[in-house]
């Protein structure tokens, strides 16, 4: 049975910029799915959460399964407020804890929407293993994963956990840090198939 894939969101899918030399998380995943599946990638370099309900407007009508990874762009606007005195981390950390309420709320908004098509649903984490992520970051971006993760659960989506697949330096394109390299895509592609035809995944999270 063949199927018609969509990928939503940012340049974790749509990342072939970042990689000249190298396959895209597209290609990769032309390269694996079977001959007779189509794949079509609304996912634009920095989408945020509130870019979703666009891309949702040009889902095609034979989609079958959707493929979301979004959230990354919104984080890095506040990712940086640990990276402060000490003196200030309990302000640092009320502020977060705001912000986040804030992000869980637009995020599950966008979730709904998305759910409310009423086709099979698969969503990224935000990876964790940037090489030039500072420590401060690395604990404020649990958070938002935290977030996330609740979310995708709340609503009875898949989870795709990149903190678990994204986990080496060499996932990860040299200019920008932050963007998955050719490996880092092909990961990405695996898991996205796996998600899709693996009968030994029986629960709900993909890693």
């Amino acid at each position: 049975m063949s199927g018609h894939v969509v990928l939503l969101g940012d340049s974790i899918f749509d990342n072939a910029v970042y990689v000249p030399s190298g396959a895209s998380v597209l290609k990769h995943l032309r390269y694996i799915l079977p001959l007779d599946w189509v794949i079509t990638s609304l996912a634009v370099d920095g989408a945020r959460i509130s870019s979703v309900e666009c891309q949702l407007q040009q889902l095609p009508d034979d989609t079958t399964h959707l493929f979301l990874s979004v959230g990354s762009n919104d984080v890095l606007d506040h990712v940086h407020i640990l990276n402060r005195s000490t003196d200030f981390q309990v302000s640092a950390l009320t502020t977060i804890a705001g912000i986040r309420a804030d992000f869980s709320a637009k995020y599950r908004r966008m979730l709904d929407q998305v759910r409310a098509i009423r086709i099979p649903l698969a969503v990224c984490t935000v990876y964790d293993s940037i090489p030039t992520l500072t420590p401060p970051e690395s604990a404020a971006l649990s958070v938002f994963n935290e977030a996330i993760t609740k979310q995708v659960f709340a609503t009875g989506s898949t989870l795709i956990d990149l903190r678990l697949i994204c986990d080496e330096a060499s996932d990860y394109a040299s200019m920008p840090p932050i963007e998955p390299s050719a490996s880092g895509g092909k990961k990405i592609a695996r898991a996205i198939y796996r998600t899709l035809f693996d009968p030994k995944i029986t629960c709900r999270v993909v890693v």
